[in-house]
Order: structure tokens, then sequence, then C-alpha cells
């Protein structure tokens, strides 16, 4: 079993190799990156790739490692008792199974992907790591061991938000996806516009770069958003003059809203501009 790319990822072969070493090792791929370059994409792509069916677990900062492995509806079965209803002697009626426990009994190898784990606290990774070793767990509610039919292709997201415990990541195989150069980018883009004319696209991927390497800014543009920003240039057919400066100097790019989200990198980009007009 081995991943050789996608039609619709671009996957370079370092990334490629990790994805491979993970399935070796059998271990989780642990994968951090900025924001927007693909993460959770790469298991999606993964799993279609090797023809396996995916299990996501988006994390929040309230999510807890127990609700992973399943959750016991204590409150309806109290008030299924209440009313005399008679499921309530069988205690499997109120275990509500998590993804690990549905990857653990699944009938064929999953990937499952446990989407941004440094988005909960701390303790959240430390919680899971037998789980994740042992690939077993034991549910006290029922007594019964539940243990994994097939070992699951597990990756897992991370935006560096906060350090992962190092037991944790003695436990994973880890690639950071570095963001794409040029040329790559220029892939990934041929993968989502694939009748996008050569000079716009040039033009575009200069004024790209030009704003993502502008010093000071608070969030980067990412690849999602370079995406976005082509998407609505060719929806609202902005003509190539517009977007290409008379020289290298840096300008204004028409729906920089796709690019620049936030109101300190908008007036920081709009002095830089300003201070280029005044210097021409």
């Amino acid at each position: 079993m081995k991943f050789k790319g996608s039609q619709n990822y671009v996957a370079t072969q370092d990334l490629m190799l990790a994805v491979n070493a993970s399935i070796t090792l059998k271990r989780p791929l642990l994968v951090k990156g900025e924001p927007g370059t693909g993460k959770t994409m790469l298991a999606e792509e993964v799993a279609q790739a090797l023809d396996m069916p995916l299990l996501q677990w988006h994390i929040k900062s309230t999510t807890k490692a127990q609700q992973g492995l399943y959750e016991y509806d204590a409150v309806s079965r109290l008030r299924d008792s209440q009313l005399g209803d008679e499921k309530v002697k069988d205690i499997h009626n109120y275990i509500v199974k998590g993804v690990l426990w549905q990857a653990f009994t699944a009938d064929r190898p999953v990937a499952l992907l446990i989407d941004e784990i440094d988005k909960a606290d701390i303790e959240f990774p430390n919680d899971l790591l037998r789980e994740l070793d042992r690939m077993e767990f034991y549910c006290y509610e029922t007594r019964e061991l539940v243990r994994a039919k097939n070992r699951p292709l597990v990756f897992i997201t991370s935006n560096n938000e906060k350090e992962l415990p190092d037991a944790f990541l003695r436990r994973c195989f880890f690639h950071y996806i570095k963001f794409p150069d040029a040329d790559t980018m220029r892939q990934i883009v041929d993968v989502h516009f694939p009748t996008l004319k050569r000079d716009l696209l040039a033009v575009a991927m200069k004024t790209f770069y030009d704003v993502r390497n502008l010093p000071g800014l608070k969030k980067k543009p990412s690849t999602s958003e370079l995406l976005d920003w082509l998407k609505l240039l060719v929806a609202e057919d902005i003509p190539l003059e517009v977007l290409q400066s008379t020289d290298s100097k840096v300008s204004v790019p028409p729906l920089v809203g796709a690019l620049l989200k936030n109101e300190q990198d908008v007036t920081l980009f709009e002095k830089l501009v300003f201070m280029n007009q005044r210097n021409r």
C-alpha cells in the first residue's frame, strides 16, 4: 500500500515519502504547516487514492479525548427508565460510539483524521497515548475491550498553536508542509484552474508573492487564499492591465480582501503602497 499522489492534490516527493513512512511504521502521521497549506485535504486525498473510508474528528477547544472513544448517555437512560422503556435493560443502547471506536471496529482498514489537535487543551494528546499506541481501549460501562480489527491509517494535523507533549510526539511520524515554491504553486493552480491563461497566472503569482513577502504582515496569505483570489479574478473578469504595474513598485491589487484577512495588514499594506508612490 503506497501513496503516489493524486490528480486533485499536488504532493511533493518528501510528503509522499512521509505518508508511506507512516504506513510502514504503523504510526500516526503528524502534519504541521501554515493554515491553508492542505493538511486536512491530504488525509482526504490519501484515503481516496488508497480506496479507504475516511473518518474525521475535528477538534475544538472543548473537545475531550473520551469523546473520540465513546460517551455514556446517562440522562437518556434515566429518562427512559422513568418512562418504563424496556431498552434500559441493555446499557449498549446508551453508548455513543466515537470515531476511534468506529475506526477500530470497521470491517476494513480506514483512514482516520484527527484535525487541528492543538486546539484542545494540553492533556488531550496525552489522554490518547495508550489508545493510539496499542490500538485498543476498555469500555467500563459494557465491560468490554475494544481492539482494532484493522489498524487505521491515522492523520493528525496541527497549526502549531501550542506545543504537543514529547511522549505524544515520540509515537508519531512528523512532517512539516513547507509553503509551496512558485513551481509547486503553479502545479497546484493548474489542478484547480486548468484553463487559466498563462499571462494572467504569471502576473497574479507575482502579485501574490509580493504581498506575501511584505515585512510585518500579521497573517500572510496562504495557498487556499490564492485559489480564492484567482477564482474571483476569473469570475469578475478582471483585466490583466489592472493587475500589472508599470514598474516594480508595489500596488494595491483588486479584491485584496481575499488575500489579507485583518485590518492591521490592510492598513500596513496601504501605508507601504503610499510610501512607494511618494518615492516614485
